[in-house]
């Protein structure tokens, strides 16, 4: 696999990307980065892309930029590496909250609508790291086996 591979987010070619950073601004721009930067690696060193771990990697960067974006404010950066054999994503917000996961029911009993991001990026991640930004935020990296 690529030692490093880096791709840069290349924005809809409509023009109507309303974002701040030069990153994906919803989490099917980030889907799409993902499987970009795993497919020119893949090709860069002739070696077969794992379909299923194209889709666990695209999972996380989904979950990551989805909770960004309900839960921290909005995305504020955005970046994506192959790495060895395995993907990493990284997502920064403007909260300092570190993410938790939610029970699955209420004080009441009541079943919870979501609430499952965070245990599968946990889940499906071989290292999640939370760390404060200086300026403010958080940015959570996640690195996803390739194989």
């Amino acid at each position: 696999m690529c030692e490093k591979h880096r791709t840069d987010f290349q924005p809809d070619s409509s023009g109507a990307d309303p974002c701040t950073h030069p990153g994906p601004c919803q989490p099917a721009d980030a889907r799409r980065a993902v499987e970009r930067a795993i497919t020119e690696c893949c090709r860069a060193t002739h070696a077969p892309c794992d379909a299923h771990a194209v889709s666990d990697a695209q999972l996380v960067a989904s979950e990551l930029t989805t909770n960004a974006i309900l839960h921290g404010g909005g995305m504020t950066d955005f970046h994506v590496d192959v790495v060895g054999r395995g993907v990493r994503v990284c997502v920064s917000d403007r909260s300092d909250r570190v993410p938790v996961a939610a029970p699955p029911v209420d004080r009441q009993g009541r079943r919870r609508a979501g609430g499952r991001g965070w245990p599968i990026v946990c889940r499906l991640a071989r290292d999640v790291q939370v760390s404060d930004l200086p300026s403010g935020g958080k940015c959570i990296t996640a690195v996803v086996p390739l194989g």
